[in-house]
Order: structure tokens, then sequence, then C-alpha cells
């Protein structure tokens, strides 16, 4: 089915039109899967390699995975990104995420839910996602764009409370929007609004980038209005600027391509912001691949590290195909912290490295 002629069925046979908002973010997920969407830019996480060790002196079982976030233990440092789509596939991907955080016992994160809450579509967000997921860690989440289009603190308290969440994730997405024929241009005053938000909404607020990376600069003035955590979601996964050249027609997709492969490389992000910002609660994310470069981003300093685009095609398959995912990528990781002889990922964080970008830690000294 042609992406301008998707249709929503709702009810007993009933066909009714995507809105605009619905149609793009289905688009979204079709190019994304179809592999068009790619940064022309690398995430930094090779230039960090571990110094094996030969006699890690532990058995593999003794590895212990497990993390927190706000005082809530996880069973593995491990966030399923924010990923959305329109109303043919997000509720069922929705369903699957939540059931696979339940029975892992990691972090879930939703997608946008401006569509949900504007009445267009609930797309699986409502208080049935909780029931999925009663004891999993779920972020709700929504665009720093939408506080300068009438948002405010009623619509962020009710995102959250709409699939009970236990934190807030506010998106931050200047590029894509800037590029996005009709998206949200307009960024002055967001600080202020986001603190009042922050201050009032009454859950951990977490600030995310969405593939473009979070600055130590940026990350400091957040931490400065009270934000819970940020997640840098660096360059090098997916890149929202080739996603919407892939949509676009014209000079809309040219200057969209022109930035495809901007942003600040996950590497990079996540060392500058451990630096800047040492107590802040990390998360690193963007074109995390494997429980390797979970590892890597571990060292560099996240506290706790988070896929999307790797995950979607099993999210789109069923529960088992997702919990199947993540348990690939535990083992993984478990494997890295036995061959550095870590036996927490707190001892993880301090293994001595043989290489590492600029400004990262070897052995404790930056490098």
């Amino acid at each position: 089915m042609g992406r301008e002629r998707q249709t929503d069925r709702r009810g007993a046979g009933a066909v009714v039109p995507m809105s605009e908002i619905e149609r793009r973010k289905n688009d979204h997920l079709d190019i994304v899967l179809a592999g068009e969407g790619r940064a022309r830019v690398g995430t930094g996480l090779d230039a960090v390699v571990f110094e094996h060790c030969a006699l890690p002196e532990m058995s593999l079982d003794d590895v212990d995975l497990s993390a927190q976030l706000f005082g809530r233990r996880l069973s593995a440092p491990l966030l399923i990104s924010s990923m959305t789509g329109g109303p043919l596939r997000a509720d069922s991907i929705n369903i699957h995420l939540a059931q696979a955080a339940q029975h892992l016992g990691i972090a879930f994160a939703v997608g946008s839910q401006r569509v949900a809450v504007e009445g267009a579509s609930a797309c699986g967000l409502s208080r049935g996602l909780r029931a999925h997921a009663p004891s999993a860690v779920i972020l709700a989440n929504f665009g720093a764009a939408q506080l300068n289009a009438g948002w405010g603190l009623e619509h962020a308290r009710r995102v959250v409370d709409m699939i009970a969440a236990d934190a807030l994730i506010i998106h931050l997405n200047a590029l894509q929007e800037a590029v996005q024929p009709g998206g949200d241009r307009d960024w002055s005053g967001l600080v202020g609004r986001l603190e009042a938000v922050v201050r009032h909404v009454g859950v951990p607020v977490i600030v995310k980038e969405v593939g473009a990376g979070i600055s130590g600069r940026v990350a400091r003035r957040l931490a400065d209005i009270g934000i819970a955590a940020v997640d840098v979601a660096g360059a090098g996964g997916t890149s929202w600027a080739a996603v919407e050249s892939a949509r676009a027609r014209g000079r809309a997709a040219r200057v969209a391509a022109t930035f495809a492969g901007w942003g600040i490389p996950t590497a990079q992000a996540i060392a500058d912001v451990r630096r800047t910002c040492p107590a802040l609660t990390l998360i690193g994310s963007g074109g995390i691949k494997s429980g390797l470069d979970v590892a890597r981003a571990l060292r560099l300093g996240a506290d706790l590290v988070g896929q999307a685009a790797g995950v979607l095609e099993a999210a789109l398959a069923s529960t088992e195909a997702v919990v199947e995912h993540f348990e690939t990528i535990s083992q993984e990781l478990r494997i890295a912290c036995f061959c550095t002889g870590s036996r927490t990922i707190a001892e993880l964080k301090r293994a001595p490295l043989v290489q590492a970008p600029p400004g990262a830690e070897v052995d404790g000294h930056a490098g």
C-alpha cells in the first residue's frame, strides 16, 4: 500500500483517512526500515577498545548486569528507546515493546504522544499499555517544540497519566523541525518553559535528542534547571534529516540531505556530557548496534544505554522477537564484562582501555 493512500481502520469496517501527522510518522517508519535514514557519520564507539583480560578470575555467571534508574532496579542497563509510527502499526509495536520490557526487566520509552493527546489516534498509548508491563519502568514522551505551540504543565501531566508513566521524556528535534516542510521553527524561550514543567510535573524529566547529540554545554544548562537525566541520542544512527529528505521533494529534499551528516557523534556526546556533568544521570543512545556498543557507551560514562532502530524489525514482528533481540544484547554485554574482569557495571565503567576517543579516560587518565 502506498504511503499517501494509507488509512486507519477503526470500528466495524470503518476506514478513516490518516491525519497528516499520522501519515508522516508512518512514512518515518517505512524509511527507517528501508535503511534510507542512516546518518552519514559514525558513532565513534568503534574507537573504544577494551584491554582484554586473559585471566578474569571469575565465572561468566558471576557477572551482575543490574542497574538503576530513578531508584528502580533494572536487570540490565538497557532502555528500549522511543519509536513510533502511524496507527496501522503503532498499537502492536507498543504492546510488543511493553511486554518485552516487563519480561526482561528493562526500561521502555514510548514514542511521541502528540497524536494520542490531540485525539487523532490512541496508537496503543493508553492505560492499557501499563497492563502489559505492570512493573516495568515506562517513560512518557512529547516534543519540546510543543511547549511553544500551546502545550504546558497540564499537557505534560496528561501524557504521564495517559500511560501511568514513571518519568517523562521531552525530546529535542530542532534539526528535524528545521528541515521538515511545515516543521515547528520557533524554539525561543524553551528553557524557561522546560523549567516550569520540570519543577511541577511530579515525575523525573529526561531531555532527549533524536539523533544529533547533546553537548556538555547544553547538558549543563539542562542540569541547572533540574532535569533528572539527559539522553544524548548522538549522531551515527538514524538521521532525521536523512529521513525527512527521503520524504520530501525538490528543494526541501536537497536541503534536508545537506544535514544528513550533522550532529555530535554518540561517543563524543557521552564523553562530553559526563565530563561536564559528572553527577547527572546519562543515557547513551544513537547507533547502538550490539552489546559491545552498550559496553563502550557505559565505559565512556553512560548509566543506561538505549536502542530504537536496531530493534524495530523485532518490534514489528512479536514480543518474543524483541525479547530474543535484547537477550542477545545482554549476552554480548555480559561477555564484554567477563573479558575485562568486570563483575558489575560499575567495574566495567573503570575497565582499562587500549584505545579511546579524545577526552575519554584510559586507566583513569584523560586520553
